[in-house]
């Protein structure tokens, strides 16, 4: 009798990577095939901003939940490009709203191009993505971006209207994370099973698991603003306090500070700039806000790992609990 060895479990995001390898780089044939426009404009700004690195965690997402779930078709690579179509798109414009210098350690687009051209070649890739989803022909995959992409955006505008705004609750900041950040991983995550034909409960599963994964990074990322060096951050450290931007570490800060030190970290968000970013730096290891605010994040992740109980076991959901250490961990 012939003993069939155990599959080899990954350990790692780099493990992660290398076993999704043949889908990943499909999907990049495809989006780089369905990026081209006979505008130059276009195609210089889209290569810019995908070829500009990342671990595409959205997409990847989507392809271990799809084959997670026990789907053996080929519409993951589609739905996983369209993903990081809509994703980029946000970029685009967030970074034209948010006036960011740098993004994954090189200029922001519209610091190259313009405004004008990042925000309309953010549109493009958003109708690009809608193209794709025509074609795929499932309205149950269309009506989650179409309500996804919508919901993203209003997550935008509430981050625009409470930019400055030093009162900021903890459940307003998650509002904004889960809209703006969250969701597009709950649909990731979603659609994986959508895809699959799974059970609506295992679908629902899916999607919160997605839903936490993204709070938790979100968390995760909003720590590191205040602690990464500038080369690991791959933007400037303190660019959300420059930017007005109240994030988690922030409201706990502000909860637990003697009086003068939240005068000063209220200036600092009043005013849109960080000229004391080592003060404030201080004050938030010194209240214990950016210990807390990780150990938050590292509680979503453990929720989101109990998310994938109803699923076989299998490497890639093994390999999706190890998107949970990853997301609170940048350094697996």
């Amino acid at each position: 009798m012939s003993h069939v060895p155990a599959p080899v479990l990954p350990s790692s995001l780099a493990d992660v990577l290398a076993m999704t390898a043949a889908d990943r780089r499909a999907v990049d044939a495809l989006i780089r095939s369905r990026l081209s426009s006979d505008i130059v404009l276009v195609n210089q700004i889209s290569e810019y901003i995908i070829g500009g690195g990342g671990k595409r965690l959205r997409p990847l997402l989507h392809l271990l939940t799809a084959r997670a779930a026990g789907y053996h078709g080929r519409d993951h690579l589609q739905v996983a490009a369209i993903i990081e179509f809509i994703h980029t798109a946000t970029l685009l414009h967030d970074d034209v709203v948010d006036e960011s210098s740098r993004r994954r350690g090189k200029q922001t687009a519209h610091q190259v191009w313009g405004n004008a051209a990042s925000v309309l070649v953010g549109d493009f890739l958003y109708s690009r993505s809608f193209q794709l989803m025509v074609e795929i022909d499932r309205m149950a995959v269309m009506e989650i971006l179409a309500n996804t992409t919508n919901t993203i955006a209003e997550g935008e505008v509430l981050q625009l209207m409470q930019m400055g705004n030093a009162d900021l609750t903890e459940k307003d900041y998650f509002q904004v994370i889960s809209d703006k950040t969250a969701c597009l991983f709950a649909a990731s995550a979603r659609l994986g099973g959508v895809l699959a034909d799974a059970s609506p409960a295992l679908c629902e599963s899916l999607a919160e698991f997605g839903l936490l994964l993204g709070q938790a990074f979100q968390i995760a990322d909003d720590v590191l603003d205040y602690q990464a060096d500038d080369q690991a951050l791959g933007k400037s450290l303190g660019d959300d306090l420059a930017e007005g931007k109240v994030t988690l570490p922030l409201i706990l800060a502000m909860d637990r500070a003697a009086p003068e030190q939240r005068n000063l970290l209220r200036d600092m968000i009043g005013d849109g700039g960080s000229r004391e970013l080592q003060q404030a730096c201080a004050i938030l290891k010194e209240t214990g806000a950016l210990d807390d605010a990780l150990a938050q994040a590292h509680r979503l992740a453990d929720q989101a790992r109990h998310c994938l109980e109803g699923l076989p076991p299998s490497p890639e959901r093994t390999a999706l609990a190890v998107l949970t250490d990853y997301a609170v961990d940048r350094s697996l």
